[in-house]
């Protein structure tokens, strides 16, 4: 694989998009075959139902999980915990059925934004550094998220690229004015292909280099920027966990273009 310095500057002329399904990574081992069983120990919740011919006499089958119940007075159940930050939506639900590409629309929202730049080698740390002064900006003015950051790739070159770090929001702050250099905008909207990354951020190179592949056999041509959504938290450039969304922009084609 050539090194992303010159990956990713030719992946941005040429367009972006994927082909082929990659391979699903087996990552459920088979149980040890001489493990006691869950109603012989300590009883914990499994997702299948219990074998009673291998419980002992008397042994208690788990009880099922109950709706929290008003005490006689009156009082209300302990609140549920709010889900947390990675719990916010994407720009588009995940479809229902794995797919290669998925056809979207993106639609336009709030958003905080910050533009950097930075090398190929320090881009997670960058866009981390972003996104943790848009949260402390967002919090500084009152505002929430309302969605999983991106990034928009403005421009690229050999030895680095230029962005502009998002998270969207539900409203921007009043006037719309900055809060610490933090500007508000929309997201990126309009058709847009998207492509699903799981792996290291170290490994998107072959995840653009198929995208290319695609978008040549399919002749598609589109804008000069792409757009990476963090499903999961950007952590490090090894992290193996990370699942990202790619969008790639078609040009518009006008009549005559079509003629």
């Amino acid at each position: 694989m050539e090194p992303r310095a010159l990956t990713r500057p030719a992946l941005v002329a040429a367009g972006l998009l994927l082909l082929g399904p990659l391979a699903a990574l087996a990552q459920n081992a088979p149980p040890p075959t001489n493990a006691p069983s869950p109603a012989e120990t300590d009883p914990l919740p499994v997702t299948t139902a219990p074998d009673p011919s291998k419980s002992g006499p008397g042994t208690a089958m788990p009880a099922p999980e109950q709706a929290p119940v008003r005490d006689p007075g009156g009082s209300d159940p302990a609140p549920v915990a709010k889900p947390g930050a990675s719990a916010l939506p994407t720009l588009v639900p995940a479809p229902t059925e794995a797919n290669d590409v998925d056809e979207v629309t993106l639609p336009a929202k709030p958003t905080a934004i910050v533009s950097g730049q930075t090398k190929w080698d320090e881009a997670v740390a960058s866009l981390t550094e972003s996104f943790k002064r848009i949260e402390a900006a967002l919090a500084k003015a009152g505002v929430k998220p309302a969605g999983r950051p991106l990034a928009v790739f403005t421009k690229t070159e050999e030895d680095g690229f230029q962005y502009e770090a998002m998270i969207p929001i539900e409203a921007a702050p009043a006037g719309g004015a900055e809060v610490d250099g933090v500007k508000f905008g929309s997201t990126p909207s309009g058709k847009a292909l998207r492509y699903r990354h799981t792996g290291t951020y170290e490994e998107i190179d072959g995840t653009y280099e198929t995208l290319t592949a695609y978008l040549e056999v399919k002749e598609i041509d589109v804008q000069d920027r792409f757009v990476e959504e963090y499903v999961s938290d950007l952590k490090g450039g090894s992290d193996e966990k990370l699942d990202i969304n790619i969008y790639a922009l078609p040009k518009e084609t006008t009549k005559e273009q079509a003629k």
